[in-house]
């Protein structure tokens, strides 16, 4: 059974898109839905939250072409998001560079460590693999805790100096909305980017990589080349979701963007929406990030203090919630949201089929 046709994918993706556009122009008022601190669409917290769902989707669309489409679970997406964040950080706020030297510094800090790293950790395979670069993600988190030259701020965190960017990112609430149109635009050039590896001849390889490397190494095909394409393209991207971070949130803290729970959580966004699909992953990074976001929400709802101890503890702890509604999707459906409409659509072709049968006799 094949996915849905490429032209129903782009009139889907163009309408959701548009619908995303103008949300920054909606007023209305929705009580008990948004995850913000108003229940009003456009209000400056449910942007904020919604920027925070694109950004980690596009970081979610570039490790499921790493992890569902070549087969490489790397723990170490974290360490390009850090850098993307800090390096960005750093040159405008300590440095005082303007807004494009600034990034292209960051991008080409992140291709020489994705490029340096990845030659060493591709020369491993499964579990030593994930290990090898956990251990890179995890000395680059000391690295910005321990503050060196006082660039990083430590445990404290590094706030943006906003003076070196443009007046439309200056991250007053009045530019809530430009920011989260940059949000926007950084998850369209990721899901393209990946798109278009996907679907070429190297993504064709990312899969018979993920399906069986031996049989590519029989055949003469170097898989190591074309591992390290995705293991290389996937890191800029998340360093790309590094930048937007910084200008969403303002302050780049080690426990935050280090940390390898980030990571963790990136693999859970992809689990969660289904590995190897890219729209599943998409839709499982928002998801998960509007529930984090409004179950926090939830737990700081004071009308809840007068619930029973049953009820009110579990609410007060939204990553219990999390975490418990992941378990219970992982057992009911294993292949992510896209299995579920998979099976919808063996479900329906199965009945046609019967039908069809039927009509004959």
């Amino acid at each position: 059974m094949k996915w849905p046709s490429p032209r129903a994918g782009l009139v889907v993706g163009a309408v959701f898109l548009g619908l995303f556009i103008v949300v920054p122009f909606i007023g209305l008022h929705v009580p008990w839905v948004l995850p913000g601190t108003l229940d009003i669409v456009n209000s400056t917290g449910t942007l904020e939250v919604l920027a925070l769902c694109f950004m980690f989707a596009g970081i979610a669309v570039g490790y499921d072409m790493m992890f569902g489409y070549t087969g490489l679970m790397s723990l170490g997406p974290v360490l390009y998001f850090a850098v993307g964040t800090y390096v960005f950080d750093i040159a405008l706020t300590h440095w005082e560079w303007p807004l494009f030297p600034s990034l292209l510094l960051t991008f080409g800090v992140s291709l020489i460590l994705a490029v340096v790293l990845g030659a060493i950790a591709l020369r491993v395979h499964g579990i030593a693999f994930a290990m090898v670069t956990l251990a890179f993600a995890q000395a680059f988190y000391f690295l910005v805790e321990s503050n060196p030259h006082n660039l990083t701020g430590g445990d404290t965190g590094l706030s943006l100096s906003y003076s070196r960017l443009p007046s439309i990112l200056s991250g007053a609430v009045s530019n809530t909305r430009n920011l989260y149109w940059i949000a926007l635009a950084f998850l369209v050039v990721a899901y393209l980017i990946v798109w278009l590896v996907t679907e070429s001849v190297t993504g064709h390889v990312f899969v018979a990589i993920r399906e069986n490397e031996l049989r590519l190494d029989v055949l003469g095909v170097r898989p190591y080349r074309f591992k390290m394409v995705s293991f290389v393209v996937s890191s800029l991207i998340a360093t790309g979701g590094g930048i937007v971070y910084i200008l969403v949130i303002g302050t780049a803290v080690p426990s935050v963007v280090a940390s390898t729970t980030v990571t963790l959580s990136i693999l859970i966004m992809v689990v969660l929406g289904g590995a190897g699909t890219r729209w599943g992953a998409v839709v499982g990074a928002m998801v998960y990030i509007y529930l984090q976001q409004y179950l926090d929400k939830v737990g700081a709802e004071p009308s809840f203090t007068r619930l029973p101890a049953v009820l009110r503890v579990p609410l007060s702890e939204p990553q219990f919630l999390l975490g418990a509604l992941f378990v219970l999707f992982v057992f009911f459906a294993p292949g992510g949201i896209a299995s579920l409409v998979l099976r919808r659509r063996l479900s329906r072709a199965s009945a046609a089929t019967l039908l069809s049968v039927f009509k004959k006799s």
